[in-house]
């Protein structure tokens, strides 16, 4: 190091040791604060609280919560808070002759005693230029300056400077922020690029909070994390709003939300909705996905009509018939009566809060049948508390989980019965056979959430069932049955108490828990949006009815077939909300080499293809190898031994279902590497990748080619693709 340099570096960290003094004060500060709210709301009086006590408790809670808060929010911006300088014009020198203004910028603002600011929030308007100037438009800056910090030191500077020539006795450091970090490698979560955005991305992340913000690109040109620094951006310029309303996060998957879970907090915020599709409704978790085909089925809105048949049916075992004796008169009511009922309370009516309407009109059927009764009010009461009619109610009309419901569609009779002028017998067949493999494997497919959420919107939630007070001294005697019935609720029970049991029974696993209604949230956030289905659109339109929305996505990386439906319902899911779109056209992640590789494949599949330009070479192009079945363990080995040695951060097997059994054990064999399926890696980068049997990923994958287009744009400095033959 320079000594130039290294003074530069002294410098800075004069500024960084003086921040952290500052943010130790903050800590303590704020440790005094919950200390003080813990203090308030004591007494040592018993008896009735008074209302100066309860109010006392109200500020108690607050201090500590807001106390408690904000040494978290410090905590968490500790590592790498300084990360940017800029210096900036003076039209005149000050009184001490300094014509540069300097600004520092970090990941939450920070003031000394005399308020005086010491680093100004990424996010705040002062700090735009940091992201803005160019050589072009400089915006008043001559020097852009990168800190790359650990923990509270700094280990290195590197500048751009916006004017043509360094002013007298300015030192100019490194060959540019952003090479240099596109050149470091990765990990296994999401780093931010908080310290390196550039003005196309700060546009986009500075947008208008109203209506609906698309941010389109093809594969690495940052658009994941451009809109995860929007969502940032939103909830520190309109805290209130964002935060009291809620942002929602939606991925592809459970490996993309484990991936990028870290960004926000990063950035100063916690309080953001994450979810994979596979887990937007509460009370479901689902990894697995279904064939293309099946896929297909359950994800085009033609399904509806059949859930909407499925809603409406009475659920397996249900009485057929009602008889009773009621006021000394026979009841009768027969099947097609009861069927006429159904249809009548569902028109108002959803079925897990219809009962009391069911009950009120088996009463108005029943009294027609009682052509001698005294009183129609007077026999309608009776009617209702008869424990006859209590009995079947409970029985004809039990509530159904919507989880329940789907199922139906594993039996032969209801799913022709629903299906009928609707689907194809192969497309029933498909439908039937997925959910057959649900009760096989007692998990659901990513695609069934979505039709667990649309049958929740016509069943509705199923109700609490009244709890029976007892006291301490009260022990319950278990006979056989009740032995039984206590093994069946197990699951519930242990949720209520904070802990899980996974039943033993396939079908028990899948109806663990308990699906509730969706909140809505003032901000939806979607990436990977090409991938969504119809109905997946719905789900999240019912999550933001009343939403602005931020949506990420490419085209050319789609895996959903039908592209006209899945637009119609996701411009039915954004209303008439005011659109803009930002286009990045960049490819930061992978070197030229891997990319032009990719390209080649994707061109003929899809000639319109957005494809990036790629701004950073290695010189080292994407090895190709082969192997047979039964050599496919060991080719693998050898490949990922020989990256180990070329790159430092984790390498990724990218393989087919097929492969998946027989590479179980290559993950183990070092800390960094990961075997992943192709659908699961949208959204993720990684140093290293090995791509195994490209075409057995184009036959398994929705999307075909598109996917594999998709796998291959992972890796940022390696790529290894081994095609595999049979023989």
């Amino acid at each position: 190091m320079s000594p130039a340099v290294a003074a530069e570096i002294a410098t800075e960290q004069a500024h960084v040791d003086q921040v952290y003094a500052e943010l130790t004060k903050a800590g303590e500060r704020a440790a005094l604060v919950e200390a003080e709210g813990l203090a308030r709301g004591r007494t040592d009086r018993t008896g009735e609280a008074r209302e100066e006590e309860v109010t006392g408790l109200f500020e108690r809670d607050a201090l500590v919560f807001n106390a408690g808060r904000r040494r978290q929010s410090l905590q968490t911006q500790y590592e790498g808070l300084v990360f940017g300088r800029l210096d900036l014009e003076h039209d005149k020198a000050d009184e001490h002759g300094e014509t540069r203004e300097v600004r520092y910028i970090g990941r939450l603002g920070v003031r000394d005693d005399t308020y005086e600011p010491l680093v100004i929030d990424w996010r705040a308007p002062a700090a735009s230029a940091f992201y803005r100037a160019t050589p072009v438009e400089p915006q008043g800056v001559v020097r852009r300056r990168v800190l790359r910090c650990r923990d509270s030191r700094v280990l290195g500077v590197e500048d751009d400077l916006m004017v043509p020539e360094a002013p007298e006795g300015m030192v100019v450091v490194g060959d540019g922020a952003l090479m240099a970090a596109l050149t470091r490698s990765r990990g296994a979560r999401m780093r931010d690029i908080v310290a390196t955005i550039q003005r196309h991305q700060d546009e986009a992340i500075r947008a208008d909070s109203s209506g609906v913000t698309e941010i389109t690109g093809g594969p690495g040109t940052g658009k994941t994390v451009v809109a995860l620094h929007r969502a940032a951006y939103l909830l520190y310029s309109q805290r209130r709003k964002f935060e009291a309303g809620g942002i929602l996060v939606v991925g592809p998957s459970a490996a993309y939300t484990a991936y990028i879970e870290r960004v926000l907090p990063s950035l100063g915020e916690d309080s953001v909705t994450l979810r994979s599709l596979g887990d937007l409704v509460d009370g479901m978790t689902a990894t697995r996905f279904d064939s293309p085909a099946a896929a297909e089925v359950k994800g085009s809105t033609r399904i509806r009509q059949v859930l909407s048949r499925a809603a409406r049916d009475t659920a397996p075992g249900s009485a057929t018939q009602f008889r009773a004796m009621v006021d000394g008169h026979p009841i009768r009511i027969d099947t097609p009566e009861l069927l006429r009922i159904r249809r009548q309370v569902l028109r108002h009516h959803q079925h897990n809060s219809g009962a009391e309407a069911a009950t009120a009109a088996l009463a108005e059927s029943a009294w027609r049948q009682a052509t001698n009764a005294d009183e129609k009010s007077e026999f309608l009461d009776h009617f209702t508390d008869h424990r006859d009619v209590e009995a079947f109610v409970h029985d004809w009309w039990r509530p159904v989980d919507p989880r329940e419901v789907l199922l139906w569609l594993a039996d032969d009779e209801r799913v022709e019965a629903y299906t009928r002028g609707i689907l194809s017998a192969e497309q029933t067949t498909l439908l039937r056979d997925s959910m057959r493999v649900a009760l096989t494997e007692g998990s659901w497919s990513v695609a069934d959430v979505g039709l667990v959420d649309d049958v929740l919107s016509r069943v509705g939630v199923v109700p609490e069932a009244p709890r029976e007070e007892r006291g301490f001294y009260e022990i319950e005697e278990l006979d056989e049955r009740g032995v039984a019935e206590l093994g069946a609720q197990q699951s519930f029970r242990a949720h209520e108490v904070g802990y899980e049991v996974t039943p033993a029974d396939p079908r028990e696993r899948l109806l663990a828990g308990k699906v509730s209604r969706s909140d809505d949230y003032a901000h939806v956030l979607v990436d990977e949006a090409q991938d969504l289905s119809p109905m997946q659109w719905r789900m999240l339109g019912r999550r933001g009815r009343y939403a602005s929305w931020t949506v990420v996505g490419d085209a050319a990386q789609s895996s959903w077939p039908l592209v006209d439906e899945a637009i119609a319902a996701r411009d039915e899911a954004f209303g008439n909300k005011q659109r803009r779109r930002f286009h990045m056209a960049t490819n930061y992640r992978n070197a030229r080499e891997i990319f032009d590789y990719a390209a080649q494949l994707i061109l003929p599949v899809v000639p319109d293809a957005d494809i990036p330009q790629a701004v950073r070479e290695t010189g080292v192009r994407p090895l190709q190898l082969s192997a047979s079945q039964d050599t496919l363990l060991d080719e693998v080995r050898g490949a990922v031994k020989s990256l180990l040695d070329e790159v430092e951060g984790s390498i990724a097997v990218i393989s087919p279902e097929r492969h998946r059994q027989r590479l179980a054990g290559v993950p183990h064999e070092a800390e960094r590497i990961v075997l992943v399926d192709p659908m699961s890696t949208k959204g993720l980068e990684h140093d290293a990748t090995v791509v195994v049997d490209p075409d057995e990923i184009i036959a398994e994958s929705p999307g075909g080619a598109r996917v594999l287009y998709v796998a291959l744009t992972r890796a940022a400095h390696r790529m290894t693709v081994l095609e595999v033959h049979d023989v």
